[in-house]
């Protein structure tokens, strides 16, 4: 399995305030970030998979909707959490 709960807990605390703090918004944009690097590698070499095609699509629009609210809520942390994770080139 690619995500384990130990890599859950690690990903939380690294970019959430706390490993319990689960709903944070920061946390749920690095586990997104995550399961979509996981999948895109998939896609790589299973090109005909499209139900895990239609589930990266998914994927990306739900962090783009925490993306959205973070820029609205507190500016800083969404500039904080794309330089963190990389999200633009």
């Amino acid at each position: 399995m690619y995500l384990t709960k130990e890599k859950k807990q690690e990903l939380f605390e690294k970019y959430g305030s706390a490993a319990s703090n689960t709903g944070s918004a920061e946390g749920q944009i690095a586990l997104f970030t995550f399961r979509i690097n996981h999948l895109t590698e998939h896609l790589k070499n299973n090109r005909k998979d499209f139900n895990t095609e239609r589930s990266l699509v998914k994927l990306v629009g739900k962090r783009r909707s925490l993306l959205d609210y973070l820029v609205k809520k507190d500016i800083l942390r969404y500039r904080a959490i794309i330089k963190e994770l990389g999200l633009r080139k």
